[in-house]
């Protein structure tokens, strides 16, 4: 017998996984050219240059026992510090090694965090709609998802239910930025308002409330609004960052986590957190990729192939009739459904080979999102499919 938790999660396993199966399968059946998944959040460009010489010299060069070998459970300390140290150019912070993790992707990273600050009953807030995976991970924790509203017309948060749903057992409010799943960059002027919140917060309650930056994103915005970097906003923050999306890295599972100084309790924080990452079973992120990393910390996305599938499928979908608001970043289009009961939405789409994925994944009924960082080919080839949804329901 399986456990009481993963009971449900078997039940329930992840809408957004079982469609990319699905999507596998139907490429098989009608042919890879005829099917449009738009399930998956997979990068479609390939890893910049430098990772693939960056990978080769170390595996011709470094000395195998340090490549592939044990390190401190937080990271090789001059990688964190190559972090540290463009982080403090790019955002005029003050960090340090010391101030770095080195994790297992942004979940990795999360999870620690969350770990080290959860007791039983604790809550985490989140802005709807959120990354479905949230609240397994509160959950892995015995801790309890507290859901926030946002405006329809922006998903901008709703800050006055953020008051309402603070409490004397908020522990946290995970802040996505830009938003998987709407493409919105939360400005700062919206920071620093959601900060204020929570700085009154704490001193109502007599207790930390921590920030959990995840920022996958942070490097796939499409105008010259910048992304608060929230540390220097308000002191309990904690960043989970991941190269997955911004080095086309998802399947190396690398990524950091960023402790402050000024956090509460920093250094028994950072201790938590990194011996979170050794019970837990990760040990350490991957030797090969940390070193990698060290290399490439500098390395960019490639911006404007996924500006090009924004404008080109934002641009056709509206044309013919659907809503959505225009991303700011990310690589996700959050589509309102056409029918009250955007399954079913999905369900017509699957008939003309369109993979998407109900919103309700993401605790928002009525709406789906599609990832658009396939190839450009794809979204071509797909239009006429889109067009004749259109024709079909609108």
């Amino acid at each position: 017998m399986i456990s009481k938790k993963m009971e449900g999660l078997v039940r329930n396993n992840s809408v957004i996984r079982q469609m990319f199966e699905e999507g596998q399968r139907m490429a098989q059946e009608f042919g890879a050219e005829n099917v449009y998944d738009f399930s998956l959040g997979n990068p479609n460009v390939p890893a910049p240059e430098k990772v693939k010489e960056s990978i080769i010299r170390l595996a011709s060069e470094e000395n195998p026992l340090k490549l592939h070998g044990y390190m401190s459970n937080a990271g090789f300390p001059e990688v964190r510090r190559r972090i540290a140290d463009s982080l403090n150019k790019r955002f005029g912070t003050a960090f340090d090694e010391n101030n770095i993790m080195m994790t297992v992707g942004a979940a990795g990273g999360l999870n620690c965090a969350l770990r080290a600050i959860l007791n039983p009953g604790d809550e985490v807030l989140s802005f709807v709609p959120y990354f479905l995976e949230y609240r397994n991970y509160v959950n892995n924790f015995d801790g309890k998802l507290v859901e926030v509203g946002t405006t329809p017309e922006t998903f901008m948060p709703d800050l006055a239910d953020l008051e309402r749903k603070i409490g004397p057992k908020t522990r946290a409010l995970i802040i996505n930025n830009p938003n998987n799943p709407t493409g919105v960059v939360y400005s700062e002027e919206v920071i620093r308002a959601v900060s204020g919140i929570l700085e009154k917060a704490q001193e109502k309650y007599g207790s930390e409330i921590f920030i959990i930056s995840d920022e996958p994103y942070r490097e796939l915005v499409y105008s010259d609004k910048e992304v608060p970097f929230i540390t220097k906003y308000y002191k309990n923050t904690l960043v989970g960052y991941s190269y997955s999306k911004s080095l086309s890295l998802p399947g190396e599972r690398i990524g950091y986590l960023v402790v402050p100084y000024e956090a509460a309790g920093y250094e028994e924080l950072f201790a938590a957190v990194t011996i979170a990452n050794r019970v837990m079973g990760f040990v350490n992120a991957p030797s090969l990729m940390q070193l990698v990393i060290g290399d490439c910390v500098d390395e960019k996305a490639d911006i404007d192939f996924y500006r090009k599938n924004r404008d080109m499928i934002y641009d056709a979908l509206t044309s013919y009739g659907f809503t959505c608001v225009k991303p700011e970043g990310a690589f996700y289009l959050f589509l309102k459904s056409p029918i009250e009961d955007e399954r079913e939405f999905v369900a017509q789409a699957k008939e003309e080979h369109i993979l998407l994925v109900p919103g309700s994944s993401f605790s928002c009924k009525g709406y789906v999102r599609l990832a658009y960082c396939v190839s450009h080919e794809m979204i071509s080839r797909s239009l006429p499919a889109f067009k004749r949804l259109a024709e079909k329901l609108l």
